[in-house]
């Protein structure tokens, strides 16, 4: 499956967040990441990312596609990262 992650948290996580999913996703621009993962990766990214978060403070969202044959990407103003990688 490819999921999008988007979060905003808390600058003390920030890095722990970033560090943590960059492990399972590819970094696109601050704040959101994406990729291909299995189900298996996934829950364990989510099971990482809840024990990071303060769930009363922090919010963290997850697209997920099934399939990106129907996905496409336009990017206004400058590519920060992992823009070759959108299907």
């Amino acid at each position: 499956m490819y999921v999008i992650m988007v979060y905003d948290v808390n600058e003390k996580r920030v890095a722990k967040v970033l560090k943590k999913s960059r492990q399972f996703l590819n970094w696109v621009q601050n704040s959101v990441l994406e990729g291909d993962i299995t189900v298996a990766k996934f829950e364990k990214l989510k099971f990482g990312i809840k024990r990071i978060i303060d769930e009363s403070e922090d919010s963290v969202i997850f697209y997920i596609l099934r399939d990106t044959k129907y996905s496409s990407r336009e990017i206004i103003g400058i590519k920060k990262g992992g823009e070759e990688i959108f299907l």
